[in-house]
């Protein structure tokens, strides 16, 4: 495992623009407010830039938190095994402290997808479920977006080996820079315009759906026949969307989807993925599932299927939705056709459902919900979040008033 890095491959120009985006757009970091941020060693040169345009958006203080891939596995090769039930809680609650005092958040992504694809799947399910455990005081303020944050990528070389085994390291880096900055509109004359008017776009989608107030989608294709009743009270959300602090941000960059809150309880029928889904250092593949009363009664794939029944018990939440999303099959990401076991990137390149933990934030007037209400509404609660595709070229989407009525919504993976 090497440290150097590929700085020729990456163009250290649009890496800065990407910097200055994040800041900017993904975070709209305010004079005075501090930042935590967290991210590979790998993307260090991702990590300073950014501390350099916080700073001159005026940050009180940027706190970096760096992992590192041979720490972790020196953790699955060499722990106790009681390791594996441990999780730095008093850290968590730290975290959960800034965010109660307003700390913007920031994660870039960069590690292999595929770092644990070789350890015991147990132990990697067990740190999971013990480190959800413990994150819970921090994850329910991003939850329920107490505060702007935001998420980014960095093309560490470890990642872009795994999404481009043909090329040598360097040409792997190199299209992996290519496509993050492409997909986060660093390619535009103008990033932070681009931004606007790509929120504007998502905007106009959301207003949309919010006005038809649907009660369903019913999603039809192949290996799919699927009714995602919609929460009572839901809320579209997309594109950049105020924080409850105050501050308009756009959690996610990039991003494609417009999205709200499946009812817990009213899913029914089947549905296929996609695309395979990159989790926890496992594929899994062909997933088809099978939902009665809103709960997965039913679940296979031809590849990861031990992970996937692993990850449908980790609690009672976990077989239910969370999230239901729409993008379409032209999104640039579908596009440019590649897969890069990540979620943030594959989640934009079709429709997809979460399995797991709805956003309050997805609820007209979710700010002033209490959790019992949301959960009333038909808002799911679980430790875990996992989107997975099941949107395609080949996909139907009708919306469905409560009287029965059918609007059509996509048609052929496409906004109708």
């Amino acid at each position: 495992m090497t440290l150097h890095q590929h700085p020729e491959a990456i163009d250290s120009a649009r890496l800065d623009k990407l910097a200055e985006v994040a800041i900017r757009v993904g975070l709209n970091l305010q004079p005075g407010q501090d930042l935590f941020l967290t991210a590979p060693v790998a993307a260090l040169p991702l990590v300073r830039r950014i501390a350099e345009h916080a700073y001159k958006a005026g940050a009180g203080i940027v706190t970096p938190l760096l992992s590192d891939e041979g720490v972790t596995l020196a953790r699955y090769r060499h722990a106790q095994d009681a390791s594996f039930d441990k999780a730095p809680g008093w850290l968590y609650q730290g975290v959960a402290r800034a965010f109660a005092e307003n700390t913007a958040r920031l994660a870039i992504v960069g590690d292999n997808p595929m770092l644990l694809a070789n350890e015991d799947p147990s132990k990697v399910g067990r740190a999971a479920k013990a480190n959800s455990l413990a994150y819970q005081p921090a994850l329910e303020k991003i939850a329920g977006f107490d505060i702007n944050w935001n998420i980014v990528a960095f093309p560490s070389a470890a990642w872009a080996r795994q999404v481009f085994p043909d090329d040598g390291e360097d040409v792997a880096v190199r299209k992996l820079a290519e496509a993050i900055f492409a997909a986060s509109r660093i390619d535009e004359a103008d990033p932070v315009a681009a931004w606007k008017a790509h929120n504007a776009a998502l905007r106009s989608r959301r207003d949309w759906l919010n006005g038809q107030r649907f009660a369903a989608l019913h999603f039809t294709g192949p290996g799919t026949d699927l009714t995602v009743g919609l929460a009572d009270g839901h809320d579209w959300q997309g594109g950049a969307s105020p924080a409850k602090n105050g501050i308009v941000c756009n959690p996610n960059i990039p991003t494609e989807e417009v999205f709200t809150t499946p009812h817990a309880r009213r899913v029914e029928g089947h549905a296929s993925s996609t695309k395979p889904l990159s989790h926890q250092g496992a594929l899994i593949d062909d997933i088809h599932v099978r939902f009665e009363g809103g709960r997965i009664v039913e679940a296979r794939a031809s590849r990861g299927e031990a992970v996937l029944s692993k990850v449908l018990d980790t609690d009672e939440g976990a077989r239910r939705l969370g999230e239901v999303a729409l993008v379409p099959n032209s999104s640039p990401i579908s596009k440019s056709g590649i897969l890069f076991y990540n979620t943030l990137f594959d989640e934009n390149a079709s429709c997809h459902i979460a399995l797991g933990q709805c956003y309050s934030k997805c609820f007209v007037d979710g700010a002033n919900l209490t959790p019992e209400q949301i959960a009333a509404q038909g808002g799911n609660k679980s430790l875990i979040h996992i989107d997975w595709m099941i949107g395609s070229g080949e996909v139907d989407i009708d919306g469905v008033h409560e009287d029965g009525r059918r609007v059509p919504v996509f048609r052929k993976g496409e906004w109708a």
